[in-house]
């Protein structure tokens, strides 16, 4: 028996010497799921998109057997979601969403599967176009935003992530983009800026974003509105035949400047907020024919440049129909040329009690209506906004005014802008943002998405 064990001692050793030369010398798999970044949205339309992600290859990583990118409507998507299927393997693909539904938000994660689990990118979020061409206009005016970026102010979506301030008004659902533009502006940043240069590089950015664009011609080197309407510096001394000339061919001017670059604005303000009328003394309210001179020179440097640009005229208090009526019977009774009855609403000012809005919005809707069946003329809210501590009640306001501008007879309601929903308190000490101290949008702003 001796013999017999030393006869095997040399079987045993070759045994373990070719197991171990077949297994020991394989490199063991790490057990972890892939490590996954998601691409950002492209190619976006009413019902496709394109994302996609890039896999890390980990050494001794599992094979990738799945990969693609999944969405839902809500914001923690997984693969048991809608998802595509784009091969195996790391590296970086590409993934073509189909079938979406037209103006919805989605959240969208990258992913990829190995034999151990399924790993995820960052979500990102988007919101599909309009199927309309002449969708309702949920708008922005974001005149503050060149120099809260150029002073260092940061951006940052519903996720936490620094992202451009028009691509997050674009995720909550905002197609329009409305500027404000002054003469000879001084370079106060919350008071001056916007000039023509200034305008049409944001106007350019705006369309290069997919927005549709309004101009807003305050016709003074700062603000003007129901409190002020001041004359630019330069044309202070102008007679009102002179006045007329350089509000012409300062509008021809802007206008032409966007036409270059490439901007054809879909709506033009001639004047803001001119309830008291515009380059007073010469085009006060009091004098309706000198007025509507005024008007009706801006009216037609527009349509010079560009024949199917709308022109708004504006007033504030939106609310009051007896003001409305005073305001428009007056100029129409003149002669004056215009597309759209353009409005504020603002329940916040309308005292000092600052009032909620359910105790005027049906006011509102009702001046809607009027004003559209007694003037013949599409109508707009082209300024709203609501106490930014208050996002909920703010987000309410929206609805119910959104709701009122749809519920214009005939389709004559055509949209809604929120007046510098991006002008946080903290840099702008404005009280009616949508935009809250952490840099984020509040809820407010996802009124836009119904």
């Amino acid at each position: 028996m001796r013999t017999n064990k030393q006869q095997m001692k040399p079987t045993l050793v070759l045994f373990c010497i070719l197991f171990f030369l077949a297994t020991g010398c394989k490199t063991e798999e790490k057990a972890i799921v892939p490590t996954v970044t998601t691409n950002a949205i492209s190619n976006l339309t009413a019902q496709s998109a394109t994302s996609g992600g890039t896999i890390a290859d980990i050494k001794g990583g599992a094979t990738i057997t799945a990969r693609g990118v999944c969405w839902s409507k809500t914001d923690n998507p997984t693969i048991n979601d809608s998802k595509t299927e784009d091969g195996n393997g790391t590296g970086s693909f590409t993934s073509n969403l189909e079938n979406l539904t037209a103006e919805t938000k989605y959240y969208l994660k990258a992913y990829a599967s190995n034999k151990f689990g399924t790993g995820y990118g960052e979500a990102v979020n988007f919101t599909t176009l309009s199927n309309n061409t002449a969708a309702f206009a949920k708008g922005a005016d974001i005149g503050w935003l060149q120099q809260m970026e150029a002073t260092g102010y940061k951006f940052y979506n519903d996720e936490g992530k620094e992202t451009d301030c028009i691509q997050i008004l674009k995720d909550h659902g905002i197609n329009s983009i409305r500027l404000r533009t002054w003469v000879n502006p001084s370079n106060d940043r919350a008071s001056g800026h916007c000039s023509k240069e200034e305008t049409v590089a944001m106007a350019l950015r705006a369309k290069n974003a997919g927005m549709k664009v309004m101009i807003d011609f305050h016709y003074s080197d700062s603000w003007a509105d129901p409190a002020k309407q001041v004359k630019p510096a330069a044309w202070k001394n102008l007679s009102f035949e002179g006045l007329k000339q350089a509000l012409y061919d300062y509008t021809v001017d802007v206008m032409t400047a966007l036409k270059t670059a490439g901007v054809t604005p879909d709506w033009v303000q001639v004047g803001n907020e001119i309830t008291p009328g515009l380059l007073l003394p010469d085009g006060s309210s009091d004098n309706f024919p000198q007025l509507v001179q005024l008007l009706n020179r801006g009216y037609d440097a527009v349509k010079a440049v560009n024949q199917d640009t709308k022109v708004i005229l504006h007033i504030d208090q939106g609310n009051n129909n007896t003001r409305f009526r005073w305001w428009f019977d007056g100029v129409t009774k003149q002669g004056v040329k215009f597309d759209i009855i353009g409005m504020s609403y603002y329940p916040y000012w309308l005292s000092d009690s600052h009032p909620d809005y359910t105790l005027s919005i049906n006011d509102l809707a009702s001046n809607m209506n009027d004003m559209a069946q007694r003037y013949g003329k599409e109508v707009m809210v082209v300024e709203v906004g609501g106490d930014d501590t208050q996002a909920q009640n703010t987000y309410d306001l929206l609805i119910a005014v959104q709701a009122k501008v749809r519920a214009v007879p005939n389709g004559k309601g055509l949209g809604v802008f929120y007046w510098e929903p991006e002008g946080a308190r903290s840099w702008s000490n404005y009280a009616l943002s949508a935009w809250g101290n952490d840099g984020k949008p509040t809820k407010a702003l996802d009124a836009f998405l119904k």
